[in-house]
This record gives structure tokens, C-alpha cells and sequence, in this order.
């Protein structure tokens, strides 16, 4: 996808899917690649196949060992980043 959007739920971004603009979600869970901006109203997933090339703001952030994030990131909560190994089967 190519240019900005919002999503009212849920934003879910398969190993697979591509994003190149600005996002707006209430959460996300993102296993894909993002190039732009990534706001996040609550929490944030980031999948160990992630690639992001993205300034990103979210309340939570969880992050799986192996994502990539290239950009500056901001947590609103207060609360620090948290790292994970991922458990699932990635799609």
C-alpha cells in the first residue's frame, strides 16, 4: 500500500504485506515491512520479521528479538520498550 491511512481497529500487517505513508491505528500488530510513520493509540506488536523504516509513536510497545526499527521511536505511556522471542508461526 502506498500513501497514508487510518484504522478505526486493529491494524494487523502480515510477513508479507508493505506499507509506504503514514498509518494511524487504535493498536497494531505488524509483521511486515512500514517506510513513513506508525501511530499507535494503544499497543503496539512489533513480529520478529518486521522491517520498519518508521518514526513511531504508541502507549505500549512490545518488540520480538529479530524486528528491525529504523526511526526514532516515542513511548506515551512511560513505560519501557519490551522485548520478546516470538512464538508464533509467522504468516
Amino acid at each position: 500500500v502506498r500513501g497514508d491511512g487510518r484504522v478505526a481497529g486493529a491494524l494487523r500487517m502480515s510477513a508479507t504485506a508493505e506499507w509506504q505513508g503514514e498509518i494511524h491505528a487504535q493498536a497494531a500488530v505488524v509483521a511486515g515491512k512500514i517506510s513513513g510513520k506508525l501511530v499507535v493509540e494503544d499497543k503496539l506488536e512489533v513480529g520478529a520479521t518486521a522491517v520498519l523504516h518508521a518514526d513511531i509513536v504508541a502507549r505500549r510497545i512490545a518488540v520480538a528479538k529479530g524486528a528491525i526499527i529504523d526511526g526514532a521511536v516515542t513511548v506515551t505511556s512511560g513505560e519501557p520498550v519490551v522485548e520478546f522471542e516470538e512464538k508464533r508461526a509467522v504468516r
